[in-house]
């Protein structure tokens, strides 16, 4: 961390209410320096991390771990672990395919690989340097095309605008979308161009998955605390902030907090933490007491965390290790995707 982001880190928090950072400042600041310990112990000498399920190597984990380094005010080729986020950075560049996605393999759900990983480069790109940043940008802008191609595949009118697993899918779902819209949020901000149209059709479609409590992962489907949260970040990225759908939103998660057994806990901690954070007040001061306490107290000796229920479990500890960090460093302001 530079000197001037230490300082930029202190400013933050003597801004915020007392209430706040009287909410175990400090262990939350030592649950990051271990989690960063972890996850650099587990980087690969190809720069990759492993996720454990399908197992193997992964631009999606890798992309996450670099993104918890990036939010706990770690940059490229500096400090002790500068060098883990330019072999990690250049591992997810050189996995670009031909028609532009940004994976390793097209298995499952290659979109959600791509939609993190696009994410993450554009949340870097302006810590490059100059050489390394124009190359970025190429593939910045081969990826954009591929998330602009895939909503344009045609389909019924309840799956219009949003995403799928796949580039040809012809269904959507929430969670895909979520992840479609962070990354074209971020490359707009960086200079790419992100037409207005596509924008709005998509928030078209997350309005249509929420049933003016939650947000579902389908239309029509009930609504969770996950993907409430997600569907309201959706919406705060696209300039929808005071949408009734974000403040019928806001009082769901305040009613039905997360919890460390749920399904998709570490999913749903990302997402919690910076929608409600965005949207701030009281709401962000008891959210955060609740969703750290549930992090800081179920955290392993080593640094990592793993997730407790199965299916979660399945994906290992480099994935929820990093939604952990992303989560616990919304208030540090590194990220552009985190600031209010």
């Amino acid at each position: 961390m530079t000197s001037f982001q230490r300082s930029f880190a202190i400013v933050i928090l003597l801004a915020l209410p007392a209430s706040v950072v009287a909410v175990e400042d400090q262990a939350v600041d030592d649950a990051i320096v271990n989690a960063l310990r972890f996850l650099a112990q587990q980087q690969r000498p190809n720069g990759s991390w492993n996720a454990e399920n399908p197992g193997g190597e992964s631009t999606a984990t890798t992309s996450l771990a670099v993104m918890a380094f990036l939010a706990a005010g770690h940059v490229p080729s500096e400090g002790p672990y500068g060098q883990a986020i330019d072999r990690g950075v250049t591992y997810v560049l050189e996995r670009q395919q031909n028609n532009g996605l940004v994976v390793d393999k097209t298995g499952h759900g290659p979109m959600y690989d791509h939609g993190i990983s696009t994410l993450m480069l554009s949340e870097v790109v302006g810590m490059m340097p100059k050489e390394q940043a124009a190359r970025t940008r190429k593939v910045l802008e081969k990826a954009v095309s591929v998330i602009m191609k895939a909503q344009q595949v045609r389909k019924s009118q309840r799956e219009s605008g949003g995403w799928r697993y796949q580039l040809n899918s012809q269904d959507s779902d929430l969670s895909v979308t979520a992840w479609q819209l962070l990354a074209l949020r971020a490359v707009k901000d960086v200079g790419c161009d992100v037409p207005a149209e596509s924008i709005e059709l998509a928030v078209g479609y997350v309005k249509k998955c929420s049933n003016g409590r939650g947000f579902a992962y389908q239309p029509g489907n009930g609504p969770t605390s996950t993907l409430t949260s997600a569907g309201i970040l959706a919406l705060q990225v696209c300039d929808h902030h005071e949408d009734a759908e974000v403040a019928n939103g806001i009082d769901f998660l305040q009613r039905q907090p997360m919890r460390f057994d749920d399904q998709w806990f570490f999913y749903g901690a990302y997402y919690n933490a910076i929608s409600v954070y965005k949207y701030g007040g009281g709401d962000w001061e008891r959210t955060k007491s609740h969703l750290f306490q549930e992090l800081l107290s179920n955290q392993q000796p080593l640094g990592g965390w793993q997730a407790r229920n199965p299916n979660e479990r399945g994906h290992g500890a480099i994935y929820a290790t990093s939604l952990g960090v992303l989560a616990l460093t919304v208030e540090y302001g590194y990220l552009p995707i985190y600031q209010r």
